[in-house]
């Protein structure tokens, strides 16, 4: 009897491990899908107004780069910029961007990562800015999403807003 019970608590206990982690790694797809749609509705738009804090002024400014890199959302600009300054300061941040009769907004918190491979990887995306910017100089700046920070919403006149968190 006691080794009929301990059988079943351990199936119990596998069939439980197995079902948190098939959890974990659904939620792990689903992020990735949002993060995946947010990139492609943001890359297609091509020009989105980012939104940060400059004390208790807000500032608002239109970027166009957007990359995905070591499973994370990123942007870039020059470190030298206000922008750059106010994101360091509060990494909090806003973006918005339309496309058709859709925009979306993402909300989330900002990280700066001053390694090279994002810069050299955001770059290779944007062949254009070689010209102002080089993943080994002071001036460029790439910052990621923070996960489990974001969320970002697609929003229309003619459908419900659709919510994605990651």
């Amino acid at each position: 009897m006691k080794r009929m019970s301990l059988i079943i608590l351990t199936m119990a206990a596998l069939i439980f491990c197995t079902s948190q982690n098939l959890s974990a790694q659904n939620q792990k797809e689903k992020d990735k899908m949002s993060m995946q749609k947010t990139y492609e509705f943001i890359k297609e738009a091509k020009t989105y107004y980012i939104a940060t804090v400059d004390k208790d002024q807000p500032r608002v400014r239109p970027f166009g780069t957007i990359h995905i890199f070591e499973g994370k959302l990123y942007i870039q600009t020059g470190r030298k910029k206000n922008v750059a300054k106010q994101l360091l300061a509060n990494g909090k941040t806003e973006l918005c961007a339309m496309k058709g009769n859709e925009w979306i907004r993402v909300s989330g918190v900002l990280v700066d990562d001053n390694r090279r491979e994002p810069k050299a990887s955001m770059l290779e995306e944007y062949q254009q800015l070689k010209s102002m910017y080089s993943a080994d100089d002071d001036n460029t700046m790439v910052l990621y999403f923070k996960p489990g920070t974001v969320t970002a919403t697609i929003y229309s006149f003619t459908h419900e807003p659709i919510v994605m968190t990651f």
